[in-house]
């Protein structure tokens, strides 16, 4: 498996967007404002509730952080929160976001060598693996470690696909692994698997996504009127929500080509 460049990497996210849409992948596609809003809302919930025995006095550590959207979210939740970004851009927009909450901490630094000086109950890491190289990722989840506080969870959000994994290069370099790769990665950790679980959201936009590739793929540039069509199809998906994303399955179709899961990760006792 060939690996990605970290170098082009950091050059992408040095030049995103700090909105809603940019993180998410979204931006490009016409999406009004509020469709990134819809789907972190949604996967807002399914994270309370993955975290909901978590002690709300403990820390939290947010890997990755972007925007600080999840910072924000942790900030009402946990008594201490850590996040860390390596954009300059995206670090800017959490700093500014983070601000009005005293209890979080931003950090502008690279997450592979970032130390971390305190224990956390909480580890979230949201969309951070997919871009990291299997050694590197490896290497990161063992040194995190020893900072989860007995009982503590590392959760991860990562984008996946349903075949063999996919790694791709150019402008905008990924690795898309499909869900026993991450089992095989974690099971090197000496992490657990506790709970496994679909993002229906992240499914939902991303037909939207694909759909919208399609059209931008047969459209010259001059009629694609992005922000109709854009603005269009987000309705429709809500419309549509939740039957729409069964159909391809009861077509046999393998649509959209790109899946979303939350992992949970535990220590199991010795």
């Amino acid at each position: 498996m060939t690996e990605i460049d970290y170098a082009t990497v950091n050059r992408y996210w040095e030049a995103a967007s700090p909105s809603i849409l940019g993180p998410y992948m979204m931006d490009g596609f016409g999406f009004p404002a509020i469709a990134g809003d819809f789907r972190f809302q949604a996967e807002a919930r399914i994270v309370r509730r993955l975290t909901g025995a978590l002690t709300r006095h403990g820390a939290a550590l947010d890997l990755g952080s972007g925007i600080g959207f999840w910072s924000e979210e942790f900030a009402a939740r946990f008594s201490q929160v850590v996040a860390v970004e390596g954009s300059a851009p995206l670090y800017q927009a959490l700093k500014k976001s983070c601000a009005p909450y005293a209890n979080v901490r931003a950090v502008h630094g690279n997450v592979l060598s970032f130390e971390p000086d305190a224990a956390f109950d909480l580890i979230f890491l949201g969309g951070l693996l997919m871009y990291l190289n299997q050694g590197d990722a490896i290497a990161l989840l063992r040194r995190l470690l020893p900072f989860l506080k007995p009982g503590g969870m590392i959760l991860c959000r990562e984008s996946t696909v349903p075949g063999e994994t996919e790694t791709h290069h150019g402008a905008y370099q990924v690795v898309y692994r499909c869900v026993p790769d991450y089992r095989r990665i974690f099971g090197q950790c000496g992490l657990s698997l506790r709970h496994l679980e679909k993002n229906e959201a992240y499914g939902l936009v991303e037909i939207g996504c694909e759909l919208i590739q399609m059209w931008k793929d047969k459209v010259p540039e001059r009629f694609q009127v992005l922000q109709g069509v854009g603005h269009l199809t987000y309705f429709m998906l809500r419309l549509g929500n939740p039957w729409i994303t069964r159909v391809p399955r009861l077509l046999g179709m393998a649509f959209p080509k790109l899946e979303n899961h939350f992992f949970v990760l535990g220590v199991d006792p010795s």
